[in-house]
């Protein structure tokens, strides 16, 4: 399943009058300026996406940051995006997908087969030099109506013990996988077993993801092979979706943690790892403090997507 649309492509589509549903999906941890971003300049015809609070439930200590909205209430957010039944959807940020992918995933989870990223996103667009246009817009209400279960996902159980039966990727960046920096969850590292796999890496300078050949040899390295079984988790469970569009380009297939390290650290007896390694170098030990960079208040700098 094709899981990228160049800029190219996605003006084509609209000069030609094809049925495409742009959605706007910006949005930086700690930040709330996505909505203003959007009417100073967004693709044409593009529908503002709120992540807080269309993508995700309000937070739950038991399910995370950013819970998996319920079928009906994800269903309501599509239509009033006017998504109907058989449409195209393509979805874009200005920060090389990592926010635009939890739209893509759930879309995908949901049941439709037409969905996109944007490769590059809103800067790929402007250096294309496409126009965009200013302002909301009002949208006609779709009638799409939603399913289920479409994507892969894994539980908080079964995260603890994925390591025994295949690969567990850990897309937030190194410094918060070795528990040097954790600026929002109360506990600093990572589940024990997983594997660091930053979603930074999956893209090149410009914020489009690495062709498939590269991503093919990046996720080798990690001993991601198609033979195993893979699973991602970040933050929240929103760049660990970009994780996923990027094993996908690479042809595998990986299930996704939706309550990610965000759910796992807020249970006092699941214990974290600290260091580059996934279960720990020897004497480490597995239950670590909030680093000095951490506030432990839910404070965020802002200065990442990843969630």
């Amino acid at each position: 399943m094709t899981t990228l649309m160049d800029a190219a492509e996605v003006h084509r589509r609209l000069a030609a009058g094809e049925r495409t549903v742009l959605l706007d999906v910006r949005w930086v941890l700690g930040r709330a300026d996505g909505h203003d971003e959007y009417l100073a300049g967004h693709l044409p015809g593009a529908v503002y996406v709120d992540l807080p609070t269309e993508l995700a439930d309000p937070a739950q200590p038991g399910l995370g940051r950013h819970p998996l909205p319920s079928q009906e209430r994800f269903q309501a957010s599509a239509r009033r995006w006017g998504i109907n039944a058989g449409d195209t959807v393509v979805a874009y940020d200005n920060s090389g997908s990592m926010a635009a992918a939890r739209a893509w995933w759930m879309l995908r989870n949901a049941g439709m087969e037409s969905v996109y990223l944007l490769d590059g996103g809103l800067p790929a667009w402007r250096a294309a030099g496409f126009r965009v246009e200013t302002g909301d817009r009002d949208v006609v209400p779709g009638s799409v109506n939603l399913a289920g279960a479409g994507m892969p996902v894994i539980t908080e159980e079964e995260a603890s013990r994925w390591h025994s039966k295949g690969v567990l990727l850990d897309a937030r960046a190194g410094e918060r996988y070795r528990g040097e920096v954790e600026p929002i969850d109360p506990k600093a590292g990572h589940i024990p077993g997983a594997v660091s796999a930053p979603t930074t890496l999956n893209l090149d300078a410009d914020g489009r993801f690495l062709p498939a050949p590269a991503l093919r040899t990046a996720f080798a390295d990690l001993g991601i092979d198609g033979s195993c079984d893979v699973a991602v988790y970040c933050g929240s469970g929103v760049t660990a979706a970009h994780q996923i569009a990027a094993l996908e380009i690479a042809g595998f297939q990986a299930a996704l943690f939706p309550g990610s390290f965000s759910q796992w650290s807020q249970h006092a007896a699941n214990p974290v790892v600290v260091g580059s390694w996934p279960f720990g170098a020897p004497g480490v030990v597995d239950e670590v403090p909030l680093s000095s960079g951490s506030t432990g208040t839910g404070a965020s700098t802002g200065s990442s997507v990843e969630a």
